[in-house]
């Protein structure tokens, strides 16, 4: 009996139609747009109207992703949504989700790894179909990080984007079969990258608002440096549990975080830069939908094709780090 191919049978994307520029930028806060190209790569990003939540991006994404794989809302048996934006602390964002699209059959969750996060949600997909508990299982990466950024702080706040990316996981011919994959994490370092505010640490109130713990905190220095190593480690431990050297794959789809760490993390492994999607130029940073926008968007195109080896990576705040070979 052959063994059975667990893979994407369909991706959807969703990127708001509201742009923000370089341009906007230079008015909000002191910075350039030659000084933001330079160092991020980032020329434009997507922003979530008011009214927008990350259910409603995610929602749109998985619409688009059942369309394409010609599937049904009600032939989905598990929702995971990977965020660090959800719509609130509870119910999760996954069980919103559910409700906007009619999955009601479904089991739901979500999922905090940031950045990494829709690795880790496709990883959780794969195991439920490979075990047989799920037969096609809807892993959705969505944020609006623009609800958590400090548009004062021009360090971050010319980093980050809005949107989200889905993809269907099921039992497949061959096509989109996922070949293997690999999760990490540090809790020692949390604190170069975090939010503190909103939790049962630091619960709102007064006092947070006033100190305005309620947006992203970043050591940029420090989580590039970490970036690059783990990102590059986490791609050579999924070649080696695959059995494969990086020469043998077609594309590399990296976290969007910020143009010199994709170029550095190419440098590590001696993988021609060009072998890069790179998206961050029109998205900005989307964590967990970095990933599942860029596939989306180059399987769209055209630009990936049938027997391509893709190899996705990430990294994000825990930190935690990600990695996936898929055959498309």
């Amino acid at each position: 009996m052959s063994q059975r191919r667990i893979g994407i049978l369909g991706l959807g994307s969703y990127l708001p139609e509201r742009i923000l520029t370089n341009a906007d930028l230079e008015k909000m806060v002191d910075t350039s747009d030659q000084w933001i190209v330079e160092r991020t790569g980032i020329k434009i990003r997507h922003i979530a109207r008011d009214d927008q939540a990350t259910s409603d991006l995610a929602s749109e994404a998985a619409r688009r992703a059942l369309n394409k794989s010609a599937l049904k809302a009600e032939d989905i048996d598990l929702i995971i949504v990977a965020t660090v934006t959800g719509d609130m602390p509870f119910p999760s964002t996954s069980c919103i989700v559910q409700e906007k699209i009619g999955a009601f059959g479904a089991a739901c969750m979500d999922l905090n790894a940031a950045c990494s996060g829709w690795l880790y949600s496709l990883d959780v997909a794969w195991q439920f179909v490979k075990n047989g508990r799920y037969r096609r299982v809807l892993a959705i990466g969505s944020e609006k990080l623009t609800a958590i950024t400090d548009w004062k702080d021009r360090n971050t706040c010319i980093l980050f984007g809005d949107g989200a990316g889905a993809a269907i996981i099921g039992e497949t011919d061959g096509g989109g079969e996922i070949i293997s994959s690999y999760l990490g994490a540090d809790g020692r370092w949390g604190k170069l990258l975090y939010m503190p505010g909103g939790g049962s640490r630091y619960p709102a109130s007064h006092e947070t608002v006033d100190t305005r713990l309620h947006y992203m905190k970043m050591e940029g220095k420090e989580v590039f440096k970490q970036a690059v190593i783990a990102m590059a480690r986490a791609a050579e431990s999924v070649l080696q549990q695959a059995g494969m050297k990086a020469e043998e794959i077609t594309w590399v789809i990296p976290h969007q975080a910020n143009i010199r760490i994709m170029s550095a993390v190419a440098k590590r492994l001696a993988v021609p830069f060009e072998k890069f999607i790179v998206t961050v130029d029109h998205c900005g940073n989307l964590s967990a939908a970095s990933i599942p926008v860029a596939l989306d968007e180059v399987v769209s195109a055209g630009k990936i094709k049938s027997g391509d080896t893709v190899l996705l990576v990430a990294f994000g705040g825990g930190f935690t780090w990600g990695s996936m070979i898929v055959r498309m």
